[in-house]
């Protein structure tokens, strides 16, 4: 998508030659004309063929933008409250870790415009939206909502996206009377899909069909059932399960995608024994996993760890992926806060997981993610100041289109 600018001459004003009776039409006006300046997304230049994928969650909700004026559960669980401020400045989030750019709601575009420059300067190719479907029940809707403030900026930065659909929520919808059956309900989220998403020029085609990946199956757990909610879908979707669990949706299923699970055992026996007898594979790659379920009172108890180890879990997931030479990687994740897994920058790791993600896909070019966090707080700073915002237009655009010298000179002017 380009994104136009107008980039009006500062300093200049429309001076009114105005006579003194006489006409004036022999001195006409001439109007300060806009130059247009069109920016096109550019894809980074990097080494590894590996398409890299990014898992997101798009459930954090603040006090300023959720309907009734709570923070959301994800950065509360059930004890925590973001409006107390430590001494640290840091608000009490149900989190180990903290967001470098501090707790926000994901549909800001300030937040998306941050974490998407983020994930294209580590050499990210797409996103991989935790998605709940289409009723109006709880924070799904929300959830739908976000997504696609996030999907609206995606084309803009040059990133390409598809779903990981959540079916274990499915009766929560049929207890609320809102779908007759668990299946009626897939089939409406799954049209919805195919209506709206899986035709876009960037939603992730396999094959020439829409990926799918589907976190369980946990309630469609039959063939038949699977075979019912893709009857109106064509073409079927690229379909993955998690890993274990294709046998669930048979045929349906085109592979699996790995996780993130007590050891890395569990990823090395995912590339030796599951892929080579899978048409289509995932592999994963993640910083570390340590849940904050127990001390924020939400009663998940997850019962284990892994340690991020200064960075060298992710440094070994990486190698893995690797050596195992899998075509597909899915980072888990962006910004899973409450089970610890976040790659976001954070003021405990700052940069070191965007940059080792960088460092594998082999990304050429200067290190910019401060700058990408200026350009954050800039936006912040002179939320209310439209001339600076349309300076800071004109940044995105070159740091978009890989002008990133342009960029920062940008983002210099600015006091």
């Amino acid at each position: 998508m380009k994104i136009n600018f107008l980039l009006w001459s500062l300093g200049m004003g429309v001076s009114m030659a105005l006579g003194c009776g006489g006409d004036d039409s022999s001195n006409p006006v001439v109007p300060t004309v806009p130059a247009t300046e069109t920016f096109e997304p550019v894809p980074v230049s990097k080494t590894n063929d590996t398409k890299i994928y990014m898992h997101y969650m798009p459930w954090f909700e603040t006090n300023e933008s959720s309907a009734n004026g709570q923070w959301g559960y994800h950065w509360t669980m059930a004890n925590r409250n973001p409006n107390n401020i430590g001494s640290d400045g840091q608000r009490d989030i149900a989190s180990h870790y903290y967001p470098l750019i501090g707790p926000y709601h994901s549909g800001d575009k300030e937040v998306i415009e941050n974490h998407l420059l983020m994930m294209k300067y580590a050499g990210v190719d797409g996103v991989l939206i935790d998605w709940y479907g289409t009723y109006n029940l709880n924070d799904y809707r929300i959830n739908k909502e976000n997504s696609e403030q996030l999907i609206a900026m995606l084309d803009k930065v040059g990133l390409d996206y598809a779903i990981v659909y959540e079916d274990r929520f499915l009766p929560n919808i049929v207890n609320a009377g809102l779908a007759p059956t668990v299946t009626g309900a897939a089939k409406t989220d799954l049209n919805y899909m195919q209506a709206n998403y899986f035709g876009d020029a960037n939603y992730i085609k396999i094959g020439g069909k829409p990926l799918l990946l589907n976190f369980g199956p946990i309630t469609l757990t039959t063939p038949d059932q699977w075979t019912n909610v893709f009857a109106n879908i064509n073409p079927k979707p690229a379909f993955l399960t998690l890993w274990n669990e294709s046998a669930e949706a048979g045929s349906n299923a085109m592979g699996e995608y790995a996780w993130v699970y007590q050891n890395n055992t569990h990823l090395s026996n995912f590339y030796t024994n599951n892929m080579p007898n899978l048409q289509l594979a995932f592999g994963s790659a993640y910083p570390g996993f340590h849940d904050f379920y127990e001390e924020g009172g939400a009663g998940n108890v997850i019962g284990w760890t892994i340690d991020h180890n200064n960075g060298a879990t992710l440094d070994e997931t990486l190698a893995l992926a690797q050596s195992s030479g899998v075509d597909y990687l899915q980072l888990v994740t962006w910004n899973d806060f409450g089970e610890g897994t976040m790659i976001e920058p954070t003021v405990e790791f700052q940069y070191t997981y965007v940059n080792k993600i960088k460092a594998f896909a082999g990304v050429q070019g200067g290190n910019v993610f401060s700058e990408i966090s200026r350009l954050f707080n800039l936006r912040k700073q002179h939320k209310a100041n439209p001339v600076i915002q349309a300076k800071l237009d004109k940044a995105f655009g070159y740091f978009v289109s890989m002008q990133t010298d342009k960029a920062v000179q940008t983002l210099n002017e600015i006091q």
